[in-house]
């Protein structure tokens, strides 16, 4: 038995189990098998995935963030916001302004003085063959797909992991657990896809439903409200700054005017820390 000191987090409901990387040894833990374990919401921990903080050769700080299927996954703009918190309020990194290095690359974190975190999320990338999707065009904006039980137009957008946003209508009667699973895998997307549901309030104001691959329905999804908000300028439904009604939560998302750049506003939480004892197969 192995006993693996842990830290519950969230971000608008977007929850992980956190390893700080920095007082624990990971380098004889088969992660890729530990996150099936120790997200799983009846024999684990129980989140949305696990997240390793860590040491970096090139920031302050570097994130790895695994889906509860245990795929390794390219950023979480919840789980990154929850390590810039914890690293700042821990004393792991001093200064309020800081870069965290994921698989997508650096993420630039700013505490701001009401204790909210603004992430840089970077650069959205909307050629098909880079997000990817499978589709012989420059740019994909409201694409028609239909699936058992939904039809619907996606933009494509990705924010380092792929995005399917949907532009759409009572977005609360969805049955997402029978539509996601055949969008994520859909042939239009060779390393399967997010789904966003976007409901416009106004052209400041929305509300989010998301499917995550690997992960199922999420209460929040950083990179996918981040994905939303492109989608919305590249069809002229949003504004550059817009506050999204999660299922855990609000987030404030901008943009700028060439629509090159996201950021992304919100509060981190810290729910427990504790010991997992896990029985390595």
């Amino acid at each position: 038995m192995i006993e693996i000191p842990f830290i519950k987090m969230h971000g608008t409901g977007n929850d992980y189990v956190y390893i700080n990387a920095f007082e624990y040894d990971i380098s004889d833990l088969k992660l890729e098998e530990l996150v099936k374990h120790i997200s799983h919401r009846h024999f684990g921990v129980g989140g949305d995935g696990l997240v390793i903080i860590m040491p970096s050769k090139l920031h302050e700080v570097r994130m790895r963030m695994f889906n509860p299927d245990g795929s390794e996954s390219e950023m979480c703009g919840n789980a990154v916001r929850c390590v810039g918190g914890y690293c700042h309020n821990h004393g792991i990194v001093k200064r309020r302004e800081f870069n965290v290095e994921t698989m997508k690359g650096c993420i630039g974190i700013k505490i701001l003085d009401d204790g909210m975190i603004r992430v840089d999320m970077g650069t959205p990338i909307t050629n098909p063959r880079e997000i990817p999707v499978d589709l012989d065009k420059e740019i994909v904006t409201d694409y028609p797909i239909s699936v058992d039980g939904f039809e619907g137009k996606f933009t494509a957008v990705s924010m380092g992991n792929p995005h399917a946003v949907f532009f759409t209508r009572n977005i609360d009667s969805l049955d997402l657990e029978k539509i996601g699973p055949q969008l994520e895998h859909h042939e239009l997307f060779p390393n399967r896809v997010n789904s966003e549901f976007i409901e416009i309030i106004s052209p400041k104001e929305v509300n989010f439903r998301v499917w995550e691959r690997g992960a199922g329905e999420t209460w929040s999804c950083g990179t996918g409200a981040s994905a939303s908000i492109i989608a919305g300028n590249l069809t002229n439904r949003l504004g550059k700054k817009v506050l999204f009604h999660l299922k855990g939560g609000d987030l404030i998302l901008e943009t700028n005017e060439k629509i090159d750049r996201v950021w992304k506003t919100g509060h981190y939480n810290e729910v427990a820390t504790g010991t997992y004892y896990y029985n390595e197969t």
